[in-house]
């Protein structure tokens, strides 16, 4: 089955944060980061059943080299990123905001 990828408006504020906050601790630090969120979040629809469910029908998915998870649902054809968190936020506040993100 093909899956399409979307992300919700406000990824790109969660991934745009953590540009910055690595870019100004080293230079180019932050574009490193940004290419590991994309190569991840694009190896996503290849096998989306492959990541597991960590909170009812939301999947994590861990970036390579940065403590950082993107969070998704899948919905018929479709892969729906709601989130892009650090691994250290509190497992509980995560939780409360993809409860209160909506598509």
């Amino acid at each position: 089955m093909t899956y399409t990828l979307q992300f919700l408006p406000e990824v790109e504020e969660d991934v745009f944060n953590g540009y910055v906050w690595y870019e100004t601790k080293s230079r180019g630090l932050g574009e490193d980061f940004l290419r590991m969120f994309y190569a991840s979040a694009n190896e996503i629809p290849w096998n989306p059943l492959l990541y597991p469910k960590v909170y009812k029908d939301f999947r994590r998915r861990l970036i390579r080299r940065f403590p950082y998870a993107i969070y998704f649902t899948i919905e018929n054809d479709q892969i729906i990123v709601f989130g892009f968190f650090h691994c250290a936020r509190n497992p509980q506040v995560v939780k409360t905001t993809l409860q209160n993100r909506e598509k």
